[in-house]
């Protein structure tokens, strides 16, 4: 059995949550960035049992490779079983933070022809320092406006561990 975690991630915490998935699966896992335009994607997607495919939100928006790679593959995707999570920052409110009531998860499944068996949404990291001066002018109006932490000097994380664990041990037992 083999589980195949393709991640498109931004400041590295959908990664860092591929990472945790995978250590709580029992199985062969294969982890692969979906900016690595070396990889054979087709042949991973066929020797799989199982895809698993994160993204993160930026500015309110997946990124376009994100939506690029689901319409090139959906036809393989829909055949095996899979798995969706989003990563965003409103996912920190605990009306934002499931498949039903994350709008960006919501807009993404409804624009896309894959259907996943699972779906799971996961709040990300606040990564102040990281970013570029505007980048953190930007994030930071952004947080003021939803009420989120404001101070540019601190990095906040909001995963919940847990969750993310609980859903790689799902992933685990479904093969």
């Amino acid at each position: 059995m083999k589980t195949l975690i393709l991640y498109f991630t931004t400041d590295g915490q959908t990664k860092k949550i591929a990472e945790r998935l995978a250590e709580n699966i029992t199985h062969e896992v294969e982890l692969i960035s979906l900016k690595d335009q070396a990889v054979n994607f087709a042949e991973k997607i066929a020797n799989a049992d199982q895809i698993v495919i994160g993204a993160s939100i930026r500015y309110g928006h997946f990124n376009p490779l994100v939506y690029q790679f689901v319409e090139r593959h959906y036809v393989a995707l829909n055949q095996k079983k899979t798995a969706f999570y989003g990563v965003n920052l409103t996912a920190r409110k605990e009306n934002r933070s499931t498949p039903e009531t994350n709008t960006y998860v919501r807009k993404f499944l409804a624009r896309v022809k894959w259907h996943p068996t699972d779906v799971e949404v996961f709040a990300g990291a606040l990564l102040y320092p990281r970013y570029t001066w505007f980048d953190r002018m930007m994030i930071r109006f952004i947080m003021k406006i939803t009420k989120g932490e404001t101070d540019t000097r601190k990095e906040y994380e909001y995963t919940n561990w847990q969750q993310v664990e609980n859903f790689g041990k799902k992933l685990s037992n479904r093969l």
